[in-house]
């Protein structure tokens, strides 16, 4: 990464036609009164933060399990998977990562395989770190196959400002782990459903970085992960 890239990432092409509105405004209003003018122009830095889709390294090894987004671990826990995938309706441990408004909102698949089945549900728009939004929000799942016949469900879902799922990945696409599949806007959560008999390699409050921090290791031991608070 270059020094620019590291100050001024890609933008993501979904937030172009936000970031042109956002910079009209702001015209408009620095004509009418300055001091509305620099607001707005911080308003669409933020616009082009948001949207950024900063290049990410992605670990080659066979078998781990990404996280799908940028954020912070906000529940770990068993959870059956959403309904319409295919999969079993025995719980899974499911590994919830919640973004802010300042995370990268850009979705990496958390894994390599097919996509099996893309199931999207509308629904409310509660704050996404509550653990009933992953009920009750709008909210767009796949499930995804992995070539040793299991399958891994990732679920996008809408937040308290989020209004709009983006997933350009359909049923039957092959994912590279760590690849992009969709973003969300403004604010929202992902849930990884992890194979059954599969154990999270991370904490609650664990910062994660998405396509880059690893949740899970399909092939490896499968011994809870120890975690010392410093």
């Amino acid at each position: 990464m270059t020094l620019v890239e590291s100050v001024l990432p890609p933008m993501h092409p979904e937030g172009r036609r936000f970031l042109a509105i956002f910079a009209v405004a702001t015209a408009i209003l620095f004509f009418i009164w300055h001091p509305l003018g620099w607001a707005a122009l911080a308003v669409t830095l933020w616009c082009y933060y948001f949207f950024r889709d900063p290049v990410r390294s992605v670990p080659l090894a066979e078998g781990l399990v990404v996280s799908p987004a940028d954020g912070v671990v906000s529940l770990i826990g068993p959870a059956a998977p959403p309904d319409g995938l295919g999969l079993p309706a025995a719980p899974l441990t499911r590994v919830s990562v919640f973004m802010s408004v300042f995370n990268c909102h850009v979705n990496r698949a958390p894994c390599e395989g097919r996509v099996g089945a893309v199931v999207y549900r509308p629904g409310k728009f509660l704050n996404a770190s509550l653990d009933k939004a992953s009920e009750d929000n709008e909210r767009n799942a796949l499930r995804i196959d992995l070539a040793d016949g299991r399958s891994l469900a990732v679920v996008q879902i809408a937040g308290l400002i989020a209004r709009r799922i983006v997933c350009w990945s359909g049923q039957g696409a092959a994912l590279r782990c760590g690849e992009r599949f969709g973003l969300i806007r403004f604010g929202s959560r992902l849930d990884v459903y992890l194979p059954a008999g599969v154990q999270p390699l991370v904490s609650l409050g664990q910062t994660m970085v998405a396509g880059e921090s690893i949740i899970a290791d399909l092939s490896g031991p499968q011994a809870p992960a120890q975690f010392r608070r410093d």
